[in-house]
């Protein structure tokens, strides 16, 4: 029974993937608790299963006391001396405990223990392997379905394909071999469980990874994925290497590479553009296959305009918007999209708008010329005037006046009688004739300096 014990252990870790030794230990803690409760909790109890035959030995360690206050951890020097003469006070002595006095609910407990040990073992393998493969592609195979969650048999444990991260319209049954995205490894009270994806991004990333050789060796960057699993994809990739042709690289001769990803999502439309930092070319690419025409950008608010023809219009904005959507997301900006049509009479209406803002501006310039215009005849109308032109008003009375700031006949006929009247040799009588002849005098003169701009301007029409 011992060899077989040992070819049990090691058929076990061989299905369970978990090392002989683990199971070995499990099994000793095992017969170790089956022990302690056939015989007392208390008891000191050491097991050993013999790695080469098989053997296994129960122990119960008690100490030499000269008093003995517990009778499962101590033994007297006089029974000590029964089992070894050369026993002293202090030491730990041993006895064999029999197997076979263990019974029947001890040897339950022990199996309980093993089972439990074994599971824990066998669920530290599969988090220790599956978590490192998170990222990678994996196969497996469809056992059923429960809740609409696929369960996958990966070989040692079962991964679950929920339905959050099935394609739309994908079924399987029994038997049928697949391949899914490893998203996670998640922990759980039943154990871990590996969570498989074939909706991710990530899932086309890694099948152009396993197609393209140029991708893996990092010639063939892949800048960026988006997809609506089941419809369509967008893939940006740049290339790192002048002389590589990072589209034809994923496309393959003939299509081949990309034919291949296209049949492991089922007939799923993938789009493969180049990828640039320049805005108005990678938008332009990212609506592939509709050809644009022109691409305006407002960095500030990271949003563009596209101008296609009324032929590539459906084609641009896809089934419910589907391409321009997918475009969006993969360059990161908001994407417009209008007709030649449409854009022309934007073009229409800009050069309306720039015409009367034209108009304005010289309707503005207009009336500032005329402003300048008033203000150069009243200028001329002081010119024309001079105080030694007024009746009565001799060279004295000319200096009298400019000596109190009435220089010009315009200032004296805005003055007033009693203002002129407190000026020397200037009475109320003169004061009062004073302003009476230079406010004749000026609109006369104004009269004049108006009749004379009105025929140049009259002249300058004609000519």
């Amino acid at each position: 029974m011992s060899r077989e014990l040992l070819a049990i252990i090691d058929q076990i870790g061989r299905e369970k993937g978990i090392e002989s030794e683990t199971i070995i230990t499990a099994v000793e803690s095992a017969l170790v608790s089956a022990a302690k409760k056939r015989y007392g909790v208390g008891e000191n109890v050491e097991v050993r299963l013999d790695r080469d035959t098989g053997e296994i030995e129960a122990v119960s360690l008690k100490i030499i006391v000269e008093k003995v206050t517990d009778p499962q951890t101590e033994l007297s020097l006089e029974e000590a001396r029964e089992l070894d003469d050369m026993a002293e006070l202090g030491d730990e002595i041993g006895s064999l405990l029999e197997m076979e006095d263990l019974g029947r609910i001890a040897a339950q407990t022990a199996k309980q223990v093993i089972f439990q040990r074994v599971r824990e073992a066998e669920w530290e393998a599969v988090h220790r392997e599956y978590s490192g493969r998170v990222g990678e592609i994996i196969s497996g195979m469809i056992l059923g379905q429960e809740r609409r969650n696929y369960i996958v048999e990966l070989g040692k444990t079962e991964a679950l394909l929920p339905v959050s991260e099935q394609v739309p319209r994908e079924s399987y049954r029994r038997g049928d071999r697949i391949r899914a995205y490893l998203a996670e490894v998640r922990l759980s009270s039943r154990g871990p469980q590996v969570i498989l994806s074939r909706g991710r991004a990530e899932f086309v990333s890694k099948l152009f990874e396993v197609e393209v050789p140029e991708i893996g060796e990092g010639v063939v960057i892949v800048k960026g994925v988006v997809r609506e699993p089941g419809d369509r994809t967008k893939i940006a990739v740049f290339s790192t290497d002048s002389s590589v042709d990072p589209v034809g690289a994923c496309v393959g001769v003939r299509g081949s590479r990309v034919q291949s990803v296209v049949r492991e999502l089922r007939g799923e439309k993938i789009d493969i553009v180049t990828w640039t930092d320049d805005p108005r070319t990678y938008i332009g690419e990212a609506l592939s296959p509709a050809v644009v025409d022109k691409v305006g950008v407002n960095e500030l608010e990271r949003s563009a305009l596209v101008v296609v023809s009324e032929q590539q219009l459906s084609l641009a904005i896809g089934k419910k918007g589907q391409n321009v959507r997918l475009a969006s997301k993969l360059t990161g900006w908001k994407i417009d999209i209008i007709n030649q049509t449409e854009y022309e009479s934007e073009r229409a209406k800009e050069r309306d708008q720039e015409i009367s803002a034209a108009i304005s501006r010289e309707q503005d310039l207009q009336k500032e010329e005329e402003a300048q215009l008033e203000a150069q005849r009243i200028t001329e109308s002081d010119e024309v005037c001079a105080l030694s032109e007024l009746p009565g008003v001799g060279a004295k009375l000319v200096d009298i006046l400019k000596e109190h700031g009435i220089g010009s006949v315009s200032a004296l006929a805005e003055s007033d009688e009693v203002t002129l009247s407190g000026l020397p040799l200037i009475g109320a009588k003169t004061a009062s004739r004073l302003l009476e002849s230079a406010r004749a005098q000026l609109a006369d003169k104004g009269d004049e300096v108006l009749e004379k701009v009105q025929d140049e301007e009259s002249q300058e029409k004609q000519a």
